[in-house]
């Protein structure tokens, strides 16, 4: 069973399907970005775990309500209209433009019209998505295997969510960064980040506590479990954490459990929730949040 919910995901191995999946999950999320109104932190931008994939939920188009839903069961992009019009494109290897063409037609067929940012978002050298050509694979078992994590992962963090009472994100799937991410707020306002656009200004405009997974990319070159906190507090890298194997990269400025590490513990399952409760312990207090008021089990 274990073997069954966390799945191996050797980054060299998936790391083309990874990056062409990516760049599909930014074409439908810059769907969102554009069809939902803005909502605080990005929040309006997001996709979300389903039981077969990941999906918009519903967006708001003219006369009604649009479901986007990456389907990695039967391998299928679903398009659901709240009038009952249904449209699907298969997901098999195709390049990025290929994808973006038939992407456009299809929702030109069911009625709606949305002008993206061509460009995709969070990449060093990106290319625009009507030209391309480089990413072009599909492998549907490591896109069975990321997301089965995806859902275990969703699943411990709306339980690890649980025991806050102060505001706290959805478990959701920045499509920019290509992560699943929970995250938590003190409440007070964070200081000015230098030198921060737009879009980080937004994000990290309050206090946050956050923790996440991502499968390898961004040049980590391995899926890992993350956490941190912005503004970062003195004193979080000598902070004792679990399980053994998790640590503070001081690179990243991060606390990180290799993904790898997790599947080898007797119980993934608890090993997770003991990095995200002492990892946010770790940086609640060295940040001096008001614990008692906003956990439910120290209220």
């Amino acid at each position: 069973m274990s073997e069954e919910v966390w799945p191996a995901l050797p980054w060299k191995e998936w790391e083309p399907t990874a990056t062409t999946l990516h760049m599909w999950t930014q074409i439908v999320g810059k769907t969102r970005l554009t069809l939902f109104p803005l909502q605080a932190h990005w929040w309006n931008v997001t996709l979300y775990v389903s039981p077969c994939g990941l999906t918009t939920a519903a967006m708001p188009v003219e006369g009604g309500n649009l479901e986007i839903e990456f389907d990695f069961l039967a391998h299928d992009l679903h398009f659901r209209l709240s009038d009952g019009r249904t449209k699907r494109m298969k997901l098999n290897p195709r390049s990025v433009a290929d994808f973006y063409r038939e992407y456009l037609e299809t929702l030109r067929k069911i009625g709606v019209q949305v002008k993206i940012n061509l460009m995709p978002c969070e990449l060093k050298e990106p290319i625009r998505f009507d030209e391309d050509t480089v990413h072009a694979s599909y492998d549907p078992e490591f896109v069975q295997r990321f997301w089965r994590i995806l859902m275990r992962t969703s699943t411990l963090f709306q339980r690890f969510s649980s025991e806050f009472l102060g505001k706290v994100s959805p478990a959701h799937f920045f499509w920019g960064s290509f992560d699943l991410a929970v995250t938590r707020f003190s409440g007070r306002r964070a200081p000015e980040r230098p030198g921060a656009d737009a879009i980080q200004r937004e994000a990290y405009s309050h206090e946050v506590i956050s923790a996440g997974f991502w499968p390898g990319n961004g040049g980590f070159g391995e899926a890992a479990f993350y956490a941190y906190a912005a503004p970062s507090p003195e004193g979080l890298d000598r902070a004792k954490i679990g399980p053994a194997s998790a640590y503070f990269d001081k690179t990243l400025g991060e606390f990180i459990l290799k993904y790898d590490d997790l599947r080898r513990e007797t119980s993934p399952d608890d090993a997770l929730m003991e990095f995200l409760q002492s990892t946010y312990a770790a940086a609640a207090d060295a940040a001096k949040w008001d614990r008692k008021a906003l956990e439910r089990l120290a209220a």
